[in-house]
């Protein structure tokens, strides 16, 4: 029997913890950090909270990078576990080891055995889209992505038995792809396609996207 068969929805939601990596500075946006741009009315780090909760993630830790102080005092962010990445120019692979540590740091005690890692810069992509690959968590050993047309994207679920391994080769801009690359086989893929779009707002082209 997996974990997952024998949890209720809530309890569920306390295994899956959500993991929001919120520190880029934004370089080719002229140095404005994604998690204080706007979007329908709320900063891009709200945004992509609010979907996760919506998903049913029950706890959501966020590393903040670029301008934390501000993104603290800007943003609503109540009931969020918040990380500092001081490494956070050293690129994602940075954000995702400060976030996983999180997850298991002294003091946390969130007993949570998968992350659902999602980007600040994709709000393309909601809370139907998270709540599926949440929903495909089994236990400690589930690795799960969402797919578009078949191909690999964002949001991936990372079973705790994992953590270890991806942050030993998380660097740069790579994050968890050289572990998820060796581990393909074991990926489970969870389509997307026709309820997100994973566009990112990388440039100055991409804020067409915002509203």
């Amino acid at each position: 029997m997996t974990d997952n068969e024998a949890l209720t929805e809530d309890q569920v939601g306390d295994r899956v913890a959500g993991l929001l990596l919120a520190a880029g500075g934004g370089r080719r946006l002229g140095g404005r950090p994604k998690a204080l741009l706007e979007h329908h009315g709320h900063l891009l780090v709200e945004h992509a909270v609010g979907a996760l909760r919506a998903a049913g993630c029950a706890r959501v830790h966020v590393v903040l990078g670029a301008r934390a102080e501000d993104v603290r005092a800007r943003a609503a962010l109540d009931d969020c576990v918040l990380v500092d990445n001081p490494d956070w120019e050293q690129g994602m692979g940075s954000s995702l080891r400060a976030g996983l540590h999180s997850l298991t740091g002294t003091g946390t005690g969130t007993g949570a055995r998968a992350a659902l890692v999602c980007l600040v810069d994709q709000p393309g992509i909601g809370a139907e889209a998270m709540a599926r690959v949440r929903g495909a968590y089994r236990d400690e050993t589930s690795l799960v992505s969402a797919a578009y047309a078949g191909v690999r994207g964002h949001p991936v679920l990372l079973g705790a038995a994992h953590w270890a391994g991806i942050a030993a080769t998380a660097t740069g801009d790579r994050g968890a792809r050289t572990y998820l690359r060796e581990h393909e086989a074991e990926i489970a893929l969870v389509e997307c396609g026709d309820v997100a779009r994973p566009y990112d707002i990388d440039t100055e082209a991409d804020l067409v996207h915002l509203e």
